[in-house]
């Protein structure tokens, strides 16, 4: 019922630990009574900063080293002579190949909110014999310098021609660590911040195949949400429930165990697949040819396989999920964080379903019937009480993947930064992190909420 979560938990250990953080050294805010809820409440603004690249003109302002800009309806980013080649052994593999390379780094990007915390989410296609790297590099509040940082080693295919996709471990300066696929400040009490940052893209292919990845879009949500247990109550909008498919990941439980031990850790992906196919696209049978057939839901192992992390060794990172979504055709994928349930309402009622990572304990969510250290799920509507209706994967079957959740209660594992865990420790909460998954060509709703909180 749970995405892989190691690497998850030592980043809260890290920053607590850092920080000082003991189970009485972090004051619990103080819930909102019903008489202080209100319509569109959120927390402070300067919370989430957005900055993501995918037009001609963002492109063409990026510093490119071998790379072209390429103009159309979607444009992208290409491979268009080498800047240079080199040689990489995979660590999964013990391949050492040798590749071409070009590269493009994009302007500094001076975050409205120094931040503690920066995900990067890219969107593109690799054919096979292709890949690319994702790096960041940023200056802090005191004006000094990180140092360049892999955020990720990505191909969208797993073949003979491939890399394997993963994150990079053990990435450090003293002062911030890189944890599987979140840059995180070390000792945010101290007061040290990431001020500005810029992306740098590297784009490889075989020597003298003449093939390139192609990027859409490429960006990073910064933020600085403060240790908090519990968040004010917010008050309901209107009622909206979208019709997106229902997968149980349990049903795919023992499956392909050497991706994430199998259906019982697959919630990222599994949610995943349920809103690709809400917006129309799904696996051919070509693609799905490798499944065995007297599986139900290929397409869930499809997901599962094709967003595996090598290094992580699972299927939880958040960027690798966001990029396996984008590889349908005009699909679009960001993850971000967001900063208030009224902003998730907002983005259902204008019909764009959102999968939310929440970490709590059993009796912490009525209903669920499970506690959980690292879990995604799919929100899909509101009820006329303002509860949460959620496609959760963490079912026994299909039929039972819809879920009713009290909102005060999911409002509040979604967007708490702090929470107690099974044993009485304080353990780390998410912070409102989400996907959006949406495709080009957008109604005005759709466009106005997803500009509205600075994605487009």
């Amino acid at each position: 019922m749970t995405s892989s979560t190691p690497r998850r938990t030592l980043l809260a250990a890290a920053l607590a630990a850092a920080a000082g953080t003991a189970a009485t050294a972090v004051p619990a805010v103080a819930s909102a009574g019903p008489g202080t809820a209100r319509r569109g409440h959120a927390p402070a603004p300067g919370l989430v900063d957005n900055r993501f690249w995918s037009s001609y003109t963002d492109w063409r302002c990026g510093t490119a080293d071998g790379t072209k800009a390429v103009p159309g309806d979607r444009p992208g980013l290409v491979l268009a002579r080498p800047a240079g080649s080199a040689d990489h052994t995979d660590p999964h593999t013990g391949r050492t190949s040798a590749w071409e390379y070009a590269s493009w780094t994009s302007p500094v990007h001076t975050s409205t909110v120094p931040a503690t915390e920066v995900i990067a989410s890219w969107n593109a296609r690799t054919p096979p014999g292709t890949w690319i790297q994702v790096e960041l590099s940023g200056t802090y509040s005191d004006s000094t310098a990180t140092p360049w940082y892999v955020l990720g080693r990505w191909a969208s295919g797993d073949g003979e021609e491939d890399i394997r996709r993963t994150s990079v471990d053990d990435q450090t300066d003293g002062r911030s660590s890189v944890w599987t696929d979140t840059f995180a400040i070390d000792d945010p009490a101290g007061g040290l911040r990431l001020r500005a940052y810029r992306l740098r893209l590297t784009l490889y292919r075989k020597p003298g195949s003449g093939l390139t990845p192609t990027v859409w879009r490429i960006g990073a949500m910064a933020s600085d949400v403060p240790d908090r247990f519990t968040v004010p109550a917010s008050a309901p909008g209107p009622a909206r429930e979208l019709a997106v498919p229902r997968y149980s990941q349990n049903t795919h439980v023992g499956q392909y165990p050497e991706y994430d031990n199998g259906g019982e850790a697959w919630c990222s992906p599994t949610s995943s697949q349920m809103v690709v196919e809400y917006w129309g696209r799904r696996p051919t049978a070509e693609d799905l040819a490798w499944v065995d057939p007297a599986f139900a839901d290929p397409q869930v192992c499809h997901a599962a396989r094709f967003t595996y992390d090598h290094q992580y060794e699972g299927c939880g990172n958040w960027p690798f999920n966001a990029a396996y979504a984008a590889t349908y055709p005009g699909m679009n994928a960001v993850v971000t964080r967001l900063r208030s349930l009224t902003e998730l309402e907002d983005l259902v009622r204008a019909g764009i379903p959102v999968i939310t990572s929440q970490s709590f304990l059993k009796e912490e969510l009525t209903g669920a019937g499970y506690g959980t250290s690292g879990h995604l799920m799919t929100v899909v509507g509101f009820t006329p009480d303002g509860d949460v209706v959620a496609n959760d994967p963490a079912s026994p079957d299909n039929e039972a993947v819809r879920r009713v959740y009290r909102r005060r209660e999911w409002e509040n594992i979604w967007l708490r930064t702090k929470r107690y865990n099974a044993s009485g420790k304080v353990a780390s909460g998410t912070g409102g992190v989400c996907y959006l998954y949406f495709p080009d060509h957008l109604s005005p709703a759709r466009r106005k909420a997803l500009a509205a909180l600075g994605v487009l």
